[in-house]
């Protein structure tokens, strides 16, 4: 199993900070939010990881390399306990593969298909962070072991659903047959809501190629390759279990560091007071 981590977009959404930092590089506190994706992909069992970047974003591939001054420095001042912040993940291979034309997610992950060979992979989005027990990534694994098809990973929306991309869930309530953007309100198949994971099997990426193969210009997205499988029954769900945080926007991501925070005793500690002198402010 290998994992692929998309991230090759311009996040204009946090302009003018991402005019020179990677979106995927702005942390939680002092953990990139690309770094939880690749901590996922281990705890996962997952040995290879693709990163499809793009030219501004190289200082990616230098964070998971190897920093040897500080390496130097901190073992000359015998601060060795830091090193463990600044090793690379030695679990894993990591390869990056640049997207030279920012064509969308489905011309992207073509880029990373000479990679994956015949085998499923697991297919991120750094927007999307997963905490707790299991990692989302074996979650969509077990679900994949259990079925042979490929996996879609959600979350339950009971409330309004207009804002999302909604599964159409088959009778058997585990296949996939539509994925319905944005539906008014009243009309939503269902709660269950797509988030940006993935388990997609080889053929997938057969379909991927055949679809820009009749693409006409413009953008590409994986919603071809992912309308065939779900046509032939080949696409089932699976609900996330822990929680999710959507750093997609400044809004999500405030809340994700926020939430972040609170997990640390440092860090929930000046949380809390801030939060208190706000109170008698």
């Amino acid at each position: 199993m290998k994992g692929i981590i998309v991230a090759a977009g311009y996040g204009t959404r946090f302009l003018p900070v991402t005019k020179t930092i990677p979106k995927e590089m702005l942390p939680l506190i002092n953990v990139p939010s690309i770094a939880f994706i690749v901590d996922e992909f281990v705890k996962s069992g997952i040995e290879d990881i693709i990163i499809i970047s793009s030219r501004r974003k190289k200082v990616m591939e230098d964070y998971f390399d190897r920093e040897v001054e500080l390496e130097t420095i901190f073992e000359k001042e015998g601060k060795t306990d830091r090193l463990r912040w600044i090793k690379p993940p030695a679990e894993v291979r990591i390869v990056f593969v640049r997207q030279q034309h920012m064509l969308g997610t489905g011309h992207a992950l073509l880029q990373a298909r000479p990679f994956i060979g015949d085998e499923p992979c697991v297919v991120a989005y750094p927007d999307d962070l997963q905490v707790g027990e299991p990692p989302l990534a074996a979650q969509l694994i077990e679900k994949w072991r259990e079925t042979g098809c490929s996996v879609m990973a959600t979350v339950y929306e009971p409330g309004d659903v207009s804002r999302y991309g909604v599964l159409d869930i088959a009778t058997d309530g585990e296949h996939v047959r539509a994925i319905v953007e944005k539906p008014g309100r009243g009309t939503e198949p269902s709660h269950e809501v797509s988030i940006g994971r993935y388990l997609y099997t080889p053929e997938f990426f057969t379909y991927l190629e055949e679809g820009w193969q009749r693409h006409e210009g413009g953008e590409y997205y994986h919603i071809y390759a992912l309308n065939k499988l779900m046509n032939e029954g080949k696409v089932v769900y699976r609900r996330l279990s822990g929680k999710r945080l959507d750093t997609g926007e400044p809004e999500g991501y405030l809340e994700a560091i926020l939430w972040y925070a609170d997990t640390v005793p440092s860090l929930k500690k000046v949380l809390d007071g801030y939060l208190e002198r706000r109170q008698k402010a």
